[in-house]
């Protein structure tokens, strides 16, 4: 039916082109071009406006594990999404963020104060360095026990590997942190450490 119905199109476009043809109707010509005034021109010819080109690609992102403490004061994982390639950076400051909403009203906490910041993360071997801001240091009382042991097993998670060590740093400076036994450690610090804040 759609090739007859072209043949037909076809047929009828012929004859009447042959048809001005043998009338004398041909289309006007002149001999020399001429410009065409503007005001004639239609909207968008005159100056075009070009699609753009541009993509936005589109942002991909991951669940990562943290730890909150739970209602009874132990270590818990919560999940987080955070940009890919979610770099530890970018997880440690969803860790000190805090609990969201829903988890506060479910009793959820944190040790650590929400103006505490990461200034770099570094990694060499099996040791990460964490290099925090000075409000780190001032946390006090069993809570700074409680916030290392937050941190060191964010950290952990993301390595999957128990024997992942902790370094802290304040402000660049390397400091010691206490661990579950109380006792200060100014080396690495590791999540074994910490077992009895787990829950």
């Amino acid at each position: 039916m759609v090739r007859r119905r072209l043949g037909l199109y076809a047929a009828i476009s012929a004859a009447v082109v042959s048809g001005l043809v043998g009338a004398g109707c041909g289309i006007p010509t002149q001999g020399q071009p001429s410009a065409i005034a503007s005001t004639r021109v239609p909207l968008g010819l005159v100056s075009p406006t070009l699609p753009s080109t541009t993509t936005t690609q589109p942002r991909v992102a991951v669940t990562v594990t943290i730890y909150l403490l739970g209602p009874t004061g132990g270590l818990v994982p919560r999940s987080r999404v955070v940009q890919v390639p979610a770099p530890l950076k970018s997880i440690l400051t969803a860790l000190f963020a805090g609990p969201d909403q829903t988890e506060a009203a479910l009793f959820y906490g944190t040790a650590i104060p929400t103006d505490v910041s990461v200034i770099s993360v570094k990694m060499q071997g099996s040791v990460v360095t964490v290099n925090l801001n000075e409000a780190f240091g001032e946390i006090t009382g069993t809570n700074t026990e409680l916030a290392v042991a937050q941190v060191v097993a964010t950290v952990t998670a993301q390595s999957g590997d128990s024997t992942t060590g902790v370094i802290f740093e304040i402000d660049g400076e390397q400091t010691s942190v206490p661990i579950a036994s109380g006792a200060q450690v100014s080396g690495p610090v590791y999540l074994l450490q910490f077992l009895t804040n787990t829950s």
